[in-house]
């Protein structure tokens, strides 16, 4: 069984939620399809779909005006939160310490976190891929094995552009490892950045590929649905 999560980020009303799993609801797959959906939307398990949080706060409850604590998500049954997208950090400064904290408050209340991790262009460029993301990793995950990891190189996200199959696989076999090292074993491990019906099937036969996050193509039944069946 893979993994295929769609992010809607910020995108998404009541009306083209329930359209989308109505288009969505008589696809056959082996595979475990999730969307995590705006904070408005997380209510309500259909068709098959699981749906996944965005963002979930380091803290159990108290004076922090917006923020959704995990008692919260778990009271809306939700299952899986994404924490430390690049988007959160770039535009809400989250730091490592930040995510690691948020994925500890999400397990604390049966949450699968799906902790994201990825270097910049500059990082790239500089060779520095393998080492932002080891620490991006070490100082991210929690003592308890009980997270998914997401690999978005924050380049290639919305870019159209992605690594190639040989730099992927490269980063994945330094993540498997790492992991190894940790005394966590059998963590899913997903890629994200510009999938797309496209690329989705060569990707994820990479070794040690274990799903994927799409953006973008998550957002419309007719650009999601051929990545689900290229990969089944």
């Amino acid at each position: 069984m893979k993994f295929i999560v769609g992010n809607w980020k910020m995108n998404g009303t009541l009306d083209e939620k329930e359209a989308f799993l109505k288009a969505l609801k008589n696809v056959k797959t082996n595979n475990k399809i999730i969307i995590c959906m705006p904070f408005t939307l997380v209510y309500g398990n259909d068709h098959g779909i699981t749906i996944g949080a965005q963002n979930i706060s380091e803290h159990a409850n108290g004076a922090y005006t917006g923020d959704i604590s995990g008692q919260m998500l778990k009271d809306a049954d939700v299952k899986y939160v994404l924490v430390g997208h690049s988007e959160r950090r770039l535009y809400h400064n989250e730091t490592n310490a930040i995510v690691k904290a948020k994925a500890i408050a999400a397990i604390k209340n049966g949450i699968t976190p799906i902790i994201c991790i990825g270097e910049t262009l500059a990082d790239k460029k500089a060779g520095r891929t393998m080492t932002v993301v080891k620490k991006m990793l070490l100082e991210c995950i929690p003592e308890k094995c009980k997270y998914i990891i997401a690999y978005e190189p924050r380049w290639a996200i919305g870019s159209g552009k992605t690594p190639t199959l040989e730099e992927i696989t490269a980063v994945f076999e330094t993540i498997h490892k790492t992991l190894h090292q940790q005394g966590c074993e059998n963590i899913s491990l997903l890629y994200g950045g510009s999938v797309n019906s496209n690329n989705a099937k060569q990707i994820i036969n990479i070794k040690n590929v274990d799903g994927l996050l799409v953006g973008g193509a998550s957002l419309k039944s007719d650009t999601f649905l051929p990545i689900i069946k290229s990969i089944d």
